[in-house]
């Protein structure tokens, strides 16, 4: 596959970390760090540190995700955020199924794929997180498995609505484990998911599509990640809340 026919996009994931002030000083030394970046950079910071991240990023090169949203536009849903919300204050993406939410809050694939059609219905682009645990990599259904995910994350979603996905291949075992996928397994998934992704809407289609990888990805380890031809840029965990070392990963992402 050409990489030319699609961007690499560096997102860092920021978790429940940092508060507004922390978050101001983080972007402070992520602007110049980053500047020169020959990918798209993007950083997912948490719902109250998006104010913040929106105005300080304003005529840079930096775009916003949030962490997460609501599939209903508005209602009883207390505690929860809509996607006309995040479009409104200005947010461009969104994380969507990460294994984080699907360990932690019970998200199914079911509501995965409302999820990220309910951002893509508000103009935001879904980062779409999939991937498998330890026992299930042990036991062969890697592939499987995750074509199931995509399949469904993806459900009445038309070829004009992939344009604004992103499909993030993460391991379960490898997040926030110090484990990562080596680079061979890494390229084997995410073209997995371009063949998928071909094989429901086109050739093509799946040119087209940025698959990132996302697990553990570091300064010491994303030039030969980024390498493969079929992994287009990362989901970048803790090293993303240091700005060297997130330079580091955008640096190898525009030259991969």
């Amino acid at each position: 596959m050409d990489k030319q026919h699609r961007k690499a996009i560096i997102a860092g994931n920021w978790k429940m970390n940092k508060t507004p002030k922390e978050a101001a000083a983080l972007i402070d030394q992520l602007i110049p760090a980053v500047k020169d970046a020959g990918c798209e950079v993007v950083i997912c910071v948490p719902f109250v540190d998006l104010a913040v991240a929106l105005e300080k990023t304003k005529g840079t090169n930096i775009r916003v995700g949030a962490e997460n949203v609501h599939f209903e536009a508005a209602g009883a849903f207390t505690g929860e955020v809509s996607a006309p919300m995040l479009a409104e204050m200005g947010v461009e993406y969104v994380v969507v199924g990460h294994s984080e939410r699907r360990q932690y809050f019970a998200e199914t694939d079911e509501t995965v794929n409302k999820r990220a059609r309910a951002a893509v219905a508000a103009g935001l682009k879904p980062i779409i997180c999939v991937g498998e645990s330890l026992a299930q990599r042990e036991q062969g259904v890697t592939e499987e498995l995750v074509r199931l995910q995509v399949k469904i994350a993806l459900g009445g979603m038309t070829a004009d609505d992939l344009k604004n996905v992103v499909i993030a291949y993460e391991p379960i075992w490898a997040i926030g484990t110090g484990r990562t996928a080596t680079a061979e397994q890494a390229q084997e998934v995410c073209a997995a998911i371009r063949k998928v992704v071909g094989e429901l809407y086109g050739a093509d289609a799946a040119l087209a599509l940025t698959v990132q990888y996302g697990g553990s990805m570091n300064a010491g380890n994303a030039a030969e990640l980024v390498a493969k031809p079929d992994v287009d840029g990362g989901l970048i965990g803790g090293a993303s809340l240091k700005a060297d070392q997130f330079a580091v990963i955008v640096d190898a992402a525009g030259k991969g």
